[in-house]
């Protein structure tokens, strides 16, 4: 057997040097493939090396991040550059681009110069920054735009916060639009939320920015915004809601119109007091947070009652500016730039007029089932003093003093008498105060009374209607019409014999201008309410120009006349309106007192009052109760300090004026008188009397005439 060569078996040594375990292939310590203690070693430097990847890993997804960022915003800003380089181009060339004019505004005024109202598009005048409450700017931007004098027309930072809000809310709560931004689009552009009308609103707030200063962006900006309730700047809203100029208003009055920026016709004062008392707590407190108030400021404003405006603009001067805005065309034509109109009313009488109707209504209305009242008052000259035209502006606009058509009742009766003195009688006349039948209509007497044998004085004294329905019948109703008519009655008048009980229907203001010459002697003056006209530099547009004034009574006629209505206020139906000057009128009540009148005067004014319904449902006034009273109370204040004068005419009468009325003849034989009329329906009887009976036939109408 072959011997086997044995094998030599090689075992580790630990020691060796290197040369030697090269040599035999022996391992040492540091051969070793991972000896454990290196192996914690490395094994937590592994770790350390993956923190350091990890860390590495993150600032590389944040570069990635900011990259990307850098990426989207470029093309973003060339998107945007592109997008406003294409709407751009659409707008006219920026060398055109102009401020447009405010709309006019017309500033009326009293005959002394006192702020009646504004009328116009914007409802009130341009003021500068300087001629405000320095609370409105300061409010405004401390809620609108708290960067207003460091940005440049757009505020990022603004619209980042406000998209940043928009978004954690789910809905639109902030707007990120600058003041200048908002200027722009009310000067410029539609209210539409495109993207192309916002590109432009940023273009032309770059350009406001660039052509005028923060304080004159500003101005502009507090000038034309729309605060609610049809007022459109600072001025007009002042005026509107605390009836006072924006240089007058308070620190807590300056938040709540800067809070109604938000939303004017929902937060106005007039529709929500309280929501618009809750937003300018959020602008006091912005105020507060921004340094422009202090703490005490702050706890005073907010103290302060709740605002509440009325839903309308109050005040019956108001009726006054409704009517000049009326007659200004015609006067100066289309308006085109800011004017001045100064008007011939006193608002101290204007006043004083408002408050005597205003309580009448309040303290008797109820009772006497009277819901509205209207008074007129002219001078001489034809000037326009006072004109009240309803209970409260604020709650109805129409103007019953030169609107409503209503029927006099016995204040037409003047005119009848007045057409019998220029046929040749007299005051001292006699006529038979009886029952008296005219075809088949028989006016009555109030209360069915009656007193014989009376003179002309004393029936329009006493109002009789019989004595009426005589002179008109022996005048002719055609006659009476045309007396109407010269005087100052403009209304269509139906000449029949029932007009001598005023059944055709006038305004207040035309009856009270046909009084007038009977107050100044016999004279008609043009009726006007506006003296001058100019614009805010001073140029004169227009002046009202007295010229000839015609005649339409002879001074004898006005005499008799004045005699005779004297009597109404001494011893007749006006007893009530006496105060204690030479004054002459005439009451008037309709059927079933559906209106209730008294039109009298002195040298001085003639004045007209009405009262009644505007559905024409039945009263229980009369002439002499509510319009005498409202006619005492004005006619005392408006000659208070002024020199008596006694009323105009050449007619003195000889007689006393009895003191007692005589016994009433009741009972008598109607007594024919022939007629004349044209089948109206049938006449009232004057101060409440019964229904007249019967009608009027054609050949009625025939005799008449």
């Amino acid at each position: 057997m072959a011997k086997r060569k044995q094998k030599k078996r090689i075992e580790p040594t630990f020691g060796t040097p290197a040369s030697a375990r090269k040599r035999t292939g022996s391992a040492g310590q540091s051969d070793r493939v991972l000896p454990p203690a290196r192996r914690r070693k490395r094994t937590s430097k592994r770790k350390g090396s993956r923190r350091r990847a990890g860390g590495r890993g993150f600032f590389r997804l944040l570069r990635g991040l900011a990259y990307w960022s850098l990426v989207l915003m470029l093309w973003a800003g060339i998107a945007g550059v592109g997008i406003a380089a294409f709407y751009g181009a659409k707008m006219p060339a920026a060398t055109t681009w102009s401020i447009p004019n405010r709309p006019p505004n017309v500033k009326i005024v009293s005959v002394d110069g006192k702020l009646i109202a504004n009328r116009g598009m914007t409802g009130g005048e341009a003021v500068g920054l300087h001629e405000m409450s320095p609370h409105i700017p300061q409010a405004v931007i401390a809620i609108e735009d708290r960067r207003f004098y460091s940005h440049w027309g757009v505020d990022p930072i603004g619209l980042t916060r406000a998209m940043v809000e928009n978004l954690a809310e789910g809905r639109i709560t902030q707007g990120g639009s600058t003041i200048t931004q908002q200027l722009a689009k009310n000067l410029f552009l539609e209210p539409d939320r495109t993207i192309e009308r916002k590109v432009q609103e940023v273009l032309l707030a770059l350009w406001l920015e660039h052509r005028h200063t923060k304080a004159q962006i500003l101005e502009m900006y507090l000038n034309r915004v729309y605060f609610g309730s049809g007022a459109y700047g600072v001025e007009a809203a002042s005026r509107r809601y605390f009836n006072k100029p924006a240089r007058d208003v308070t620190l807590s009055e300056a938040a709540l119109l800067a809070g109604l920026l938000k939303a004017p016709s929902r937060l106005s004062p007039a529709r929500d007091p309280q929501a618009a008392e809750e937003r300018a707590q959020v602008v006091l407190s912005a105020m507060r947070a921004q340094g422009m108030i202090g703490d005490s400021q702050l706890a005073a404003a907010i103290s302060a009652p709740a605002t509440r405006a009325a839903a309308y603009w109050t005040g019956s001067e108001h009726y006054v500016a409704d009517r000049v805005m009326e007659e200004l065309p015609r006067l100066i034509g289309n308006i085109e730039q800011d004017v001045v109109v100064v008007t011939t009313v006193d608002l101290r009488l204007q006043k004083t007029a408002e408050r005597s109707i205003r309580q009448l209504i309040e303290e008797k209305g109820e009772s006497l089932d009277v819901s509205q009242g209207a008074l007129v008052s002219i001078d001489g000259s034809g000037a326009v003093r006072a004109m009240v035209g309803g209970y409260d502006y604020a709650n109805s606009q129409f103007d019953r003093a030169s609107e409503a058509r209503r029927q006099p009742g016995s204040a037409f009766k003047p005119f009848v008498y007045m057409a019998a003195l220029e046929q040749g009688r007299t005051p001292e006349s006699v006529r038979n105060d009886a029952p008296v039948k005219i075809g088949n209509w028989s006016p009555d007497n109030y209360k069915g009374k009656y007193y014989g044998r009376v003179t002309l004085a004393e029936a329009l004294a006493r109002s009789l209607n019989s004595v009426a329905a005589q002179l008109a019948v022996e005048v002719g109703p055609g006659s009476v019409v045309e007396v109407a008519h010269r005087m100052g009655i403009e209304s269509k008048l139906s000449a029949n014999a029932s007009i001598a009980l005023g059944t055709s229907e006038v305004t207040p203001l035309e009856l009270t201008a046909a009084y007038v010459p009977f107050a100044n002697g016999g004279h008609r003056p043009e009726v006007h309410f506006v003296s001058r006209v100019s614009t805010t530099s001073g140029r004169l547009l227009y002046e009202h120009q007295n010229g000839s004034v015609p005649r339409v009574a002879s001074p004898r006629v006005v005499g008799m006349m004045n005699a005779m209505m004297a009597d109404t206020i001494e011893y007749g139906s006006a007893r009530a309106a006496d105060f204690g000057w030479p004054a002459a009128g005439k009451t008037g009540t309709t059927q079933n007192s559906r209106d209730a009148w008294f039109v009298g005067y002195t040298a001085n004014l003639a004045t007209g009052v009405w009262f009644g319904n505007d559905d024409a449902r039945p009263t229980k006034a009369t002439g002499s109760s509510l319009p005498a009273l409202a006619w005492h109370e004005f006619m005392s204040a408006a000659h208070k300090g002024v020199p008596v004068a006694r009323l105009p005419g050449e007619w003195r009468s000889g007689r006393e004026a009895p003191p007692v009325p005589r016994n009433a003849v009741a009972g008598s034989t109607p007594q024919p008188v022939p007629a004349a009329s044209d089948g109206r329906p049938v006449p009232p009887a004057d101060v409440g009397g019964p229904r007249q009976r019967g009608s009027l036939t054609i050949l009625d109408i025939i005799l008449g005439n």
